[in-house]
């Protein structure tokens, strides 16, 4: 009976037409494998940007509609802790979830291990940050305009659409929230232990959205202060924001259980929206 209001993946979305703009069609698969290395399932190699949609059933079902970023250093997508798993509790929740695959950097047979290797050489790092992150981001954004202008499809309102990213994939809902143009603004934005670091220039939006943000204070890639900045940013400009800044839980919660407080993140994430009316039918 708990499974019943869940959903299923039904739909897998292809996010363009053809060769994602700003890419050269690429030989190489996008692959899914269980890495032992962060002891979780992953999703590599993507070069053919997608939504996966979760759909609540009709009698659940609220109007709003949330793009989920996962993370993973922009070499890997953490598919089910900060995608699949996060889908199905908005779900539950009368939120019908679409799980974007946005683009990521060429790797070899395993994309966790050598992230691990790569990050411990920063300027390497950055390199190839520099190369895929603009077109990660556009993705995002991408994501956003086509949920909101199919919203009809799937019984949302097209200004009731919002994203929520984890560490690269937060770098990626921030990046729609700094950057997005009109048909594409979305209507609220959640950063989980975001990489923000790239957007410590760019000007909050005169209609920026509300935005939540958490993270966990001995974040292990120090994304701790980064998380505060971008909170900090907000409510500089005046624009609704709330942070959640827990003592415990290292970087990757997501939906792990950790018998922890931040266990518990996503409810307060399911608090903020209900007292933004987002959870309203």
């Amino acid at each position: 009976m708990f499974l019943a209001p869940l959903g299923a993946a039904q739909d897998v979305i292809p996010l363009y037409p053809g060769t994602a703009p700003g890419s050269t069609q690429e030989s190489y698969p996008e692959k899914e494998y269980f890495s032992k290395n962060w002891n979780t399932e992953v999703v590599a190699n993507v070069t053919k940007p997608t939504l996966t949609v979760f759909r609540p059933s009709q009698e659940l079902r609220n109007g709003t509609a949330v793009v989920i970023c996962p993370g993973g250093g922009f070499m890997a997508l953490s598919i089910n802790s900060e995608g699949n798993d996060v889908a199905k509790y908005m779900v539950a929740k009368g939120v019908t979830a679409f799980v974007l695959k946005y683009r990521l950097a060429h790797t070899g047979e395993d994309a966790t291990e050598e992230f691990t290797a790569l990050f411990a050489d920063r300027q390497k790092f950055r390199e190839v940050l520099d190369k895929v992150v603009p077109l990660s981001i556009a993705d995002g954004l991408a994501a956003v305009t086509y949920v909101r202008e199919h919203a009809s499809d799937w019984g949302v309102s097209p200004d009731r659409v919002g994203t929520i990213g984890f560490s690269a994939g937060g770098t990626v809902s921030a990046g729609v929230a700094f950057h997005y143009a009109s048909d594409g603004r979305p209507a609220f934005v959640a950063l989980i232990y975001a990489a923000g670091s790239r957007f410590k220039d760019s000007p909050v939006p005169v209609d920026a959205p509300p935005v939540f943000v958490a993270a966990a204070t001995d974040d292990n890639l120090g994304l701790a202060l980064e998380s505060v900045a971008l909170y900090e940013k907000w409510t500089s400009a005046h624009k609704p924001a709330e942070l959640h800044m827990y003592a415990k839980g290292g970087h990757g919660f997501g939906m792990r259980k950790q018998n922890l407080p931040t266990d518990h993140w996503i409810d307060r994430f399911a608090d903020w929206l209900e007292l933004q009316g987002w959870l309203k039918k």
